[in-house]
């Protein structure tokens, strides 16, 4: 009998380290997902506020919008995750001229799905699956559904830092009724801890990868952090800079992830 309460206390106070240790993990502020997914029955949502600049033939483009995420735990490894770019304002100034576009990103419904958790070498791989809707304002609708799939892989390495990467595929029209075509997409990030609140994060980020004449690659190169206020709560920033000129010149990101 003493045994089996010494025993019972220990799987206790076991069981309270491992939820003082749960800490909220957010997909932002970079490109790569978290492999993780939220829990059965919790929610998680993640916004933030992004602007971009960019100077390209037609002009100078500035561009605001609202990035967010709903996450839901269907599952103790599955998640439904509506995304969105929220509510956007586009600046183009050209020739001495001036157009401004406001309205609302498409919708984006997906599906995460937990896979391997992570032990020694072997890394926790998560999968997201979505599909992004034509149900945007007119100056920012796509054309029709857009089916993408990732995998993530994300390793643990020493000295308190991380390592994700994403692979992926994805659809998209190139526009006005013309075919279909599959571009790639491609993230690597590395994270590092300082405290037990606080993480650096580096990334290299290729959200386009396609031939020329479907829009060509889209590559940026970003810097950013994220703090924890508190077990559910993080908020977060990160800067980036275009690598090509089919990227933005400079995208900038601050946000905040709640989960309940």
């Amino acid at each position: 009998m003493k045994h089996t309460t010494m025993l019972a206390v220990a799987v206790a106070l076991c069981a309270a380290g491992a939820q003082a240790q749960d800490v909220i993990e957010s997909g932002r502020p970079d490109f790569v997902e978290s492999s993780t997914v939220v829990g059965k029955g919790r929610f998680q949502l993640e916004a933030g506020l992004q602007y971009e600049r960019d100077r390209n033939r037609a002009g100078r483009e500035r561009v605001l919008s609202t990035p967010t995420v709903l996450r839901f735990g269907v599952a103790d490894t599955v998640e439904l995750r509506v995304e969105t770019e929220g509510r956007m304002n586009r600046h183009l100034g050209a020739g001495g001229g001036r157009s401004t576009d406001a309205g609302y990103g498409d919708t984006t419904l997906a599906l995460g799905w937990h896979l391997i958790d992570a032990a020694g070498s072997r890394p926790s791989v998560g999968l997201l699956a979505s599909a992004e809707f034509d149900s945007g304002s007119r100056a920012f609708r796509g054309e029709g559904v857009r089916p993408a799939l990732r995998v993530i892989g994300e390793w643990t390495l020493p000295n308190g830092m991380a390592l994700g990467v994403m692979p992926g595929i994805g659809v998209e029209r190139d526009g006005e009724g013309a075919g279909r075509y599959r571009y790639g997409l491609f993230g690597i990030v590395l994270a590092k801890g300082f405290g037990e609140r606080l993480r650096g994060i580096v990334e290299v980020a290729l959200p386009h990868i396609a031939r020329s004449r479907h829009g060509g690659t889209e590559a940026s190169f970003d810097v950013g952090a994220a703090y924890l206020l508190s077990k559910d709560v993080q908020l977060d920033a990160m800067l980036s800079r275009g690598l090509n000129s089919r990227t933005p010149d400079v995208a900038f990101t601050v946000g905040l992830s709640i989960r309940r």
